[in-house]
């Protein structure tokens, strides 16, 4: 909580006139029984017209004061919960930004979405509140406590007794309610899980025809959420009738009371009107803090929330001896002993990996489903840290450059291309701070996708969907290529990213790469495409079992025989 609040240091000034104007508006509610006391003992009672008017007068004018200060008051608490929302959110994508994958592993899309939006939007609201009306809440139970001690301390006593105890109640309401609120937001997140992955998948869903099942689950996250609220909500709202019983009696006793002594002579009519309204107020109060109570509860779960992401720690730094001048020359690899196992995992991923890629080499990484490719890939532009062992670029450690030298001197094409909403252009412009035209052009055509986009109807400035949804899958992983050349980056990794293309246009695509000065690792399952590298690495089960060129390891390896048997649809001769 306070890691959070403290986002409103910078709204230091501007907190402080709302809280000023708060008071303003405070001392006019807390003045104005007092004066309709004084109105009723020395101008109703005495039938004194002038004094009725007089004090009748300044109470208007108390009340016009008080609606131009909560104007006022208004303004600036606007201000300052939209500024908190803004900084917050800033600071929060942020460090999102700073993120490795393993910090990434530990919160759901969904939950930071919800982080996000609304986390973000309840502690937004909730500073509004506490700096309009939240803080006059409490102040004027206090104040009209204390003033009606000062109009008659006889009738007063009843507070003594009923605020305490309101107070105690309230406190632990608020504790439970936190707990209950913290349970809402997660099944928050839950719901807006089972939506994301329905709105991802809708054609997967729709082929295998699993609408009445993704319905089913929906349902259920939905009704555990509305179950879960309407429980908070329950316990939260049976408090409001046990405050305002309470506050009720006293009203009633003070009202019995008063007019006894009233009859008896030993108080005013006026002070008992005065006592009444301070009543009435203090009532009026107590029941916002039902209100407050549910605003509260719900801010300090999003509070707590939000405060798990920020103070995560990222794991994934520039070493001190990092160089940030350093820049890879000429894109030299090199894996010595190294090991790797995902958090919280028991097993090795990859173990004891020895191999060294040249300048300017092609080297195809071949191997079966779950034998550790891509876990290598991710480790060379250290979206995680190796286990064991040290990866070398250009004979240095990897942990001597910072991550942005190292990571501006990789293009980087995933399994999966990811493409963003807006033109082609802006796509492939994107890997690349400050590309020219002319050098979207050029990693277009090196892609093989400039004659494509041509004939788009837009060209260049056609438009992409979200996630590239109006593209086919041979147009993504081109235009996700072309992000990646646009870098001329000293080091091309591609992830099994020719997998959707005919072998004519990656025969040109990857004859196209060869002209750039870069050393080219790429994942593949096509032996043809292993075929055209100069040299091809064969993992299994997290191991390096061979490498080599294609004839070598047609020599070396009988699982690298088989598989291109498999292939090739023929029994290989035997090799001697």
């Amino acid at each position: 909580m306070k890691n959070i609040f403290s986002f409103l240091k910078p709204y230091k000034i501007p907190i402080s006139v709302a809280y000023s104007l708060t008071m303003i508006e405070l001392m006019v509610e807390l003045l104005l029984p007092f004066f309709l006391g004084k109105m009723i003992n020395d101008g109703v009672m005495n039938k004194d017209l002038d004094t009725i008017m007089m004090w009748g007068f300044i109470m208007i004018g108390l009340a016009f004061t008080a609606f131009i200060a909560g104007i006022f008051n208004s303004f600036f608490a606007s201000h300052t919960s939209l500024g908190f929302a803004y900084d917050i959110r800033e600071k929060l994508f942020h460090k999102i930004q700073s993120f490795s994958f393993a910090n990434l592993n530990q919160y759901p899309t969904s939950g930071l979405v919800t982080r996000f939006t609304n986390d973000v939007r309840q502690l937004q609201n909730t500073i509004f509140m506490a700096l309009r009306i939240m803080a006059k809440a409490p102040l004027i139970v206090i104040g009209g406590v204390v003033m009606a001690f000062i109009v008659n301390g006889r009738l007063a006593l009843i507070f003594l007794i009923t605020v305490p105890l309101l107070v105690v109640f309230i406190v632990w309401v608020l504790k439970v309610a936190s707990q209950m609120f913290d349970k809402v937001q997660s099944r928050v997140d839950n719901v807006n899980r089972v939506m994301q992955e329905n709105l991802a998948g809708m054609r997967l869903i729709k082929a295998f025809l699993r609408r009445s099942h993704e319905e089913e689950r929906f349902t259920k996250a939905n009704s555990d959420l509305a179950t879960m609220t309407r429980s908070t909500f329950r316990f939260i709202e049976a408090s409001m009738p046990i405050l305002l019983f309470v506050m009720n009696l006293s009203l009633i006793f003070i009202l019995w009371y008063g007019n006894s002594l009233a009859v008896s002579g030993q108080t005013s009519v006026g002070d008992v009107v005065a006592i009444v309204n301070y009543a009435l107020r203090v009532a009026m109060a107590i029941s916002m803090f039902t209100f407050i109570i549910l605003a509260f509860s719900r801010a300090k779960a999003s509070a707590e929330r939000l405060d798990q992401v920020l103070r995560v720690n990222v794991d994934l730094v520039d070493y001190q001896d990092a160089r940030d001048e350093a820049a890879v020359p000429s894109g030299k690899i090199e894996f010595d002993d190294v090991s790797f196992k995902y958090p919280n995992q028991k097993e090795p991923v990859l173990e004891d990996i020895s191999f060294q890629v040249n300048p300017g080499e092609k080297l195809a990484i071949i191997g079966a489903t779950g034998s550790g490719k891509t876990s290598l890939f991710q480790l060379i532009p250290r979206l995680y840290n190796v286990k064991n062992g040290t990866i070398y670029i250009d004979d240095e450690p990897i942990t001597s450059y910072t991550l942005e030298q190292l990571r501006r001197s990789i293009g980087y094409v995933p399994q999966n291309p990811l493409l963003f909403t807006g033109s082609v252009t802006d796509n492939i412009a994107w890997g690349k701070e400050k590309a020219s035209q002319e050098d979207v052009f050029q990693a277009a055509r090196d892609a093989q996708i400039h004659d494509t986009i041509m004939d788009l109807p837009d060209q260049y400035d056609t438009k992409i969907g979200q996630k590239g949804v109006n593209l086919s899958g041979g147009q993504k992983q081109r235009i996700s290529i072309a992000r990646a050349l646009i870098r001329r980056p000293k080091i091309l990794m591609l992830d099994d990213s020719t997998s959707a293309l005919d072998l004519a246009t990656e025969s040109r695509l990857l004859d196209a790469i060869q002209h750039d000065d870069c050393t080219t690792l790429i994942i593949t399952q096509k032996i043809s495409t292993a075929m055209s590298a100069d040299r091809i690495l064969l993992l299994n089960y997290g191991e390096v079992l061979a490498l080599g060129t294609h004839d070598e390891l047609l020599e070396q390896s009988s699982l690298y025989r088989r598989i291109v048997e498999s292939q090739f649809g023929k029994e290989l001769p035997d090799v001697t």
